[in-house]
Formats: C-alpha cells, sequence, structure tokens
C-alpha cells in the first residue's frame, strides 16, 4: 500500500472558523476479541469480566460526559458486540453518535484468509442492520492491522473512509494497485490502550495517568498550530476507569475552553474535507 497526502492550505479554516478538527473514536469490543487471540479465555471469567466493564461502566460514563459537552463522537463496534449489547448501539444512534464497523469477532487479518475477512466483514454488516443501524461508512481494522483483501473490501463494499493506517498525521489516501480509499489516520501514541492495558497472558503496561493528558494535549496544540485534524482513540473498558476517565475529562475541558476546536464525527470530518483538500503528488 501506498499513501498519498493532501495538502491542507494553512488558510483553510474548519466550520465556525475553528483552527483544528478533533474527532474522539472509541473502540467497543467488550468481550468479542478474547476467543480470537486466545481460546483459554473461555476459562477465564475474571479477564473477560474486565472487558465487560466497558459496557457495563464505561460506556455510560463516556455517553455522559459527551452529552455534558454537546459532542458527536465515533464509536466503532465490532458485529459481536452489536449482537450482545443492541441497547448500546440504539443508544449511540439516539445520542447523534456514528457507528462505524469495527470487524465481528475482531479477527487478526493477517492470519486469516481472505475468505475469513469477507465472512467476517459481511457478518458485521448483518449484525448492524439487524440492530436498525444504518450502513456503516467508516471502518476501523481489529488490532489496527489491516490488509489488502480488506482495502478491497471496504472498496467493494462503498465505505467512504478507513481510519487504521499510520501513514501521515491528516487525511490522506491509501491506495493498492490503483484503487484507493480516504484515509483518517490514527497513531499507538493517540490510543488510551498501549498506555494502560495489562494481560495475565501478555503483561502490559500501566503508565503514570499524566502521560495520556501529556502526550495529547502536545498532539493538540501541534494540530491547532498546523490547521489539521487528528483523531484520538480509547476503549470503554481503558478508559472507563475512574482515575483515567478524570484524565478525559480535563482533556475535553482544556479543549473546549480554549473554543477553538471543531469536535466531529469521523464521518462528518470525511464530508467536509472532501471538497476543501488537494491531493499532492507522491
Amino acid at each position: 500500500m501506498i499513501t498519498h497526502p493532501f495538502a491542507t492550505p494553512r488558510w483553510v479554516q474548519w466550520p465556525d472558523r475553528k483552527s483544528a478538527a478533533v474527532s474522539l473514536t472509541f473502540d467497543v469490543d467488550t468481550v468479542t476479541g478474547f476467543p480470537g487471540e486466545n481460546t483459554r479465555y473461555a476459562r477465564r471469567p475474571t479477564s473477560i469480566s474486565e472487558r465487560r466493564f466497558g459496557a457495563v461502566r464505561g460506556v455510560p460514563r463516556i455517553f455522559e460526559l459527551l452529552r455534558r459537552h454537546d459532542i458527536a463522537a465515533t464509536f466503532f463496534v465490532s458485529g459481536d458486540t452489536v449482537v450482545r449489547y443492541p441497547e448500546l448501539v440504539a443508544q449511540m444512534l439516539g445520542e447523534g453518535h456514528e457507528v462505524g464497523h469495527h470487524g465481528h469477532m475482531l479477527l487478526l487479518g493477517d492470519k486469516a484468509s481472505p475468505e475469513q475477512q469477507a465472512e467476517d466483514m459481511h457478518a458485521a454488516l448483518a449484525a448492524l442492520a439487524k440492530a436498525d443501524a444504518p450502513k456503516p461508512v467508516g471502518y476501523r481494522s481489529s488490532s489496527w492491522e489491516s490488509t489488502l483483501e480488506a482495502l478491497d473490501l471496504l472498496i467493494e463494499t462503498g465505505f467512504l473512509y478507513d481510519s487504521s493506517c499510520m501513514g501521515d498525521d491528516r487525511h490522506s489516501r491509501e491506495t493498492c494497485e490503483g484503487r484507493s480509499i480516504r484515509e483518517l489516520p490514527v497513531h499507538w501514541s493517540l490510543n488510551d490502550y498501549p498506555m494502560f492495558v495489562w494481560t495475565i497472558a501478555n503483561g502490559g503496561n500501566f503508565s503514570v495517568l499524566r502521560t495520556l493528558m501529556d502526550t495529547w494535549l502536545a498532539e493538540y496544540e501541534s494540530t491547532r498550530r498546523d490547521g489539521r485534524h487528528t483523531t484520538f482513540t480509547m476503549h470503554p473498558e481503558v478508559i472507563g476507569r475512574g482515575s483515567r476517565f478524570n484524565q478525559l475529562e480535563r482533556f475535553i475541558e482544556r479543549l473546549v475552553a480554549d473554543g477553538d476546536v471543531w469536535f466531529a464525527r469521523l464521518d462528518k470530518v470525511a464530508e467536509w474535507a472532501e471538497p476543501h483538500l488537494t491531493q499532492e503528488t507522491p
């Protein structure tokens, strides 16, 4: 795959004459990931219960915070989670949030056949349709590891954008063999998971809480200076824990206080940016 950047003229302002655009995104997996990662998790109810925390406590806290600041966000929800918690999807939509595609059983794409990837893609679409959700226009791959087959599936299925790659820190197009899709990029440093997750199988990392605030504020300040858009990614079972959630609250309060940020769902950012950006020569 090749990343084709877009030029973002500094004089182009975001809606309401804001200098920066920020999308708050949440990957809602609940217990979906464990069977695909390690079948032994079926015998580990404590580990599974930690993931359930996201649906039980994390998502409701997130809803309240977003409602308090009148912010619309994007939730990437696995198809299996849609089946288990259709009421969460209904509330996401009812509160004006975007629901994106996040696979069905969180396959690790590089370990799955093209047929398995296609089956997983369509199973998640079917789950969303059964839950009366609009057909998603955005996709985020499982574990942030996409494949060439997935790119083809996204184009064939008519997705507007992908949010899985890291080839730029602003809008781009990911292209392979002449086929391309708009990319709204992510990065591990803008993700709560590497900072705070620990598992019995793989260990992990418990960063100092201030790490999130310091790292994300620095990225925001760079975003504002450059006049670009940045995506921050969270997981309800991770950021939803009390002390971590306090950091998210402080982060959002700081951006709101500045009064210079357009908070937007990823689909709205992709739609707005199309006529304002021109592709650079790679």
